[in-house]
């Protein structure tokens, strides 16, 4: 089924409606009207950074204070960041009972921040670092500050506890991942172009396991073409404030927003 009807939000809206168990997969694109940008594209983080000199755990294992150039960038716009309303209207949906979870590539914290109970934080959170030397963890408020490399009481350099190109993703939450992508009615996905692996295996999980696929990007990414239902292109703050409405009022009119997306 591809989104070539009249109206393709309201079709979302029935099969999500239909189907029940519905899991949410965000990238980096949900939280670009945060403030963050995105990492790929011509304004992303790695037109600015190579990737393979800041985000590798090979270079940061050789160049710690090099790489925290980059981290510290990342801390300070992430710390300084507000959920949108697409963040709150995940977060207002998961309150109705339509979503279930969230499983999200970003490591910005933003979809806790806006009200989502269950988030399963693929790559990790910019909110804690970690030693790699004796594995002792701090709240990154605690150690880090602008344009400092926090240290472990050990005295080793610490990272964020995130996953860099290189590292594996956390046990945990690989595994929970890829339990609700096998068990979801419907999978949808937001803000991500599906190009980074193991996480573009999980909409592909979901497809063979059954569920429909709902696609929000404002282009077409390799999804598109032979996994994604449908597609709807656009705005994730407002297409998410379309569907809500939509399933809150049935057929009345869509011209007032419900709580929890402004």
């Amino acid at each position: 089924m591809r989104a070539g009807g009249s109206n393709p939000v309201r079709e979302a809206a029935r099969i999500l409606t239909a189907r029940g168990n519905v899991v949410v997969l965000t990238g980096a694109g949900i939280s670009v009207e945060s403030g963050i940008p995105s990492f790929r594209g011509s304004q992303g983080m790695w037109e600015k950074y190579d990737p393979m000199e800041y985000a590798t755990l090979h270079a940061f294992m050789k160049s710690p204070q090099k790489v925290w150039e980059m981290l510290s960038e990342m801390v300070s716009v992430c710390g300084g960041a507000m959920p949108n309303a697409a963040h709150r209207g995940l977060a207002a949906l998961e309150e109705m009972g339509v979503v279930r979870a969230v499983i999200t590539q970003n490591v910005d914290g933003l979809h806790q921040a806006a009200g989502s109970r269950r988030v399963i934080e693929y790559h990790g959170n910019l909110d804690e670092l970690i030693c790699v030397y004796c594995w002792k963890r701090y709240p990154t408020r605690d150690r880090w500050t602008p344009g400092s490399v926090p240290l472990c009481d050990c005295g080793e350099i610490l990272k964020p506890n995130v996953v860099l190109f290189g590292e594996p993703i956390p046990w945990l939450a690989q595994e929970e991942a890829e339990e609700e992508a096998r068990t979801c009615g419907v999978l949808v996905v937001i803000g991500t172009s599906a190009q980074v692996s193991p996480a573009c295996d999980i909409p592909r999980i979901a497809k063979e396991s059954g569920a429909a696929v709902v696609e929000i990007n404002p282009e077409e990414t390799s999804l598109s073409g032979n996994v994604t239902d449908i597609h709807l292109r656009g705005s994730a703050s407002e297409l998410l404030r379309r569907i809500q409405v939509t399933l809150s009022t049935d057929d009345e009119s869509t011209s007032t927003s419900p709580p929890g997306i402004k």
